[in-house]
């Protein structure tokens, strides 16, 4: 009750924008009160299980937090606590946090966990080690939105540079596994045997710091290559030539420079649980599929990134995935701006965080206007930060259409209060 008193709960209603507003609470100490999580839902009201784990693994890389939830799990009460890292030695893993996601999380990729994670990291008291694994880890992208591990690793980790944050981070995909639709088996309501994810993924951050730079990023530049990753799990290699093929033969009349990486994996398997008789690991396979991803760089480092993956019913050809993930890169760069949707709310939350100073990006109107990126403006007032300021990028000519917006934002100043470091 001390708490408090000193420091009152910031009321917040609706499921919407959950990760963010954790963060958020998260970085600047203020505990919080989400109520009415899907309350008019009949079949799945409150929290579903993959927020359920996100709290988990914010608890576990925390010191200090307390989670508290409702009888229905529509009322979430959350007092953060100081965000410690990966605890050094913890046991015989060596500072390695082992974070388990089940197959009742696999409608999100594993995506949804790691741009939490990797906002916080340099945040920590110390540095960051964890593994994602378990039959829920799809490291595709999948239908809900979720992009995959290659855009994360590709498009958004090296945007941490322009905030001084470079070293020691690393992404590995130990396991590959795509979205896959739930297997039933017939013999009855208990034996559900869902095609889960199951594959693993290693997110190293070692490169803590007190402040972020202070950004200023205002020239776009042209794009100048073209580089990709196209992955094929557990189905033959050369759906992967087929989709670099065809998004190569949109994508080199634009820019000459285009590289597309292949990487061929088989299916993990997954232990079987619909046949009593089995004697742990079956012969069914799990997270088979394939899919591109796509990011465009321009000359003054600005990354544009798309991706698309084969859907769990399957039934979609490689070359249809080439071609509309290389449109839907074009479509990405012809918003303008020097972030697109999916770095957005990374870079103006780090912006937010960042020294008591004035930051300036420029963002094409389709970004800034992203159901996300408004109600992330939005919380960060609620939160004590102050509001943005807009401005055109350029004067605008009559009969020309509307230019880009460069937004300033004032940093809050909050920093890593556990490590006094530049």
């Amino acid at each position: 009750m001390a708490d408090e008193t000193t420091q009152p709960l910031l009321k917040l209603s609706g499921h919407r924008h959950l990760s963010n507003r954790l963060v958020l609470s998260t970085l600047t100490g203020r505990p919080i009160k989400i109520s009415q999580i899907r309350s008019s839902s009949p079949t799945h009201p409150g929290l579903l299980p993959h927020e359920v784990n996100l709290l988990r693994l914010l608890d576990s890389i925390t010191n200090g937090a307390s989670i508290e939830f409702s009888m229905t799990g529509t009322t979430l009460v959350y007092r953060p606590g100081l965000i410690t890292g990966s605890a050094e030695g913890l046991g015989a893993s060596g500072g390695v946090l082992r974070h388990e996601i089940g197959a009742e999380c696999k409608a999100r990729g594993v995506s949804w966990w790691l741009l939490p994670l990797c906002t916080l990291a340099p945040f920590a008291k110390s540095g960051v080690s964890v593994v994602f694994h378990g039959e829920g880890v799809v490291t595709g992208s999948t239908p809900s939105g979720d992009v995959s591990v290659d855009t994360v690793r590709t498009a958004i980790l090296p945007l941490y540079k322009s905030f001084g944050i470079e070293r020691g981070i690393e992404l590995r995909v130990l396991k590959r596994a795509c979205a896959s639709p739930s297997i039933y088996t017939g013999k009855s309501s208990s034996s559900v045997n869902p095609s889960s994810g199951g594959g693993e993924v290693h997110l190293v951050f070692t490169h803590q710091i007190r402040l972020p730079k202070t950004l200023h990023l205002l020239n776009p530049g042209r794009v100048k290559r073209i580089r990709g990753v196209a992955y094929a799990v557990g189905v033959s290699g050369s759906n992967n030539a087929r989709m670099i093929e065809t998004a190569r033969g949109v994508l080199n009349s634009f820019v000459p420079d285009t590289y597309i990486f292949s990487d061929v994996s088989s299916a993990p398997a997954s232990k079987s649980r619909s046949d009593p008789s089995s004697s742990g690991v079956g012969n069914r396979k799990g997270g088979i599929g394939f899919g591109l991803s796509l990011v465009a760089e321009s000359s003054t480092g600005c990354l544009y990134s798309a991706d698309l993956a084969s859907p769990p019913e399957g039934g979609t050809p490689p070359e249809e995935i080439g071609k509309r993930c290389a449109y839907q890169l074009l479509e990405v760069v012809s918003q303008g701006g020097c972030a697109s949707r999916v770095a957005s709310t990374t870079v103006l939350m780090l912006m937010a965080m960042g020294s008591e100073d004035v930051g300036r990006i420029q963002l094409g109107r389709e970004v800034l206007g992203w159901e996300e990126t408004v109600q992330l403006g939005r919380d960060l007032v609620a939160f004590g930060a102050s509001g943005w300021g807009f401005r055109d990028a350029k004067e605008r000519v009559e009969g020309e259409e509307e230019g880009e917006i460069v937004v300033s934002v004032v940093g809050r100043g909050v920093g890593n209060v556990g490590r006094k470091i530049a």
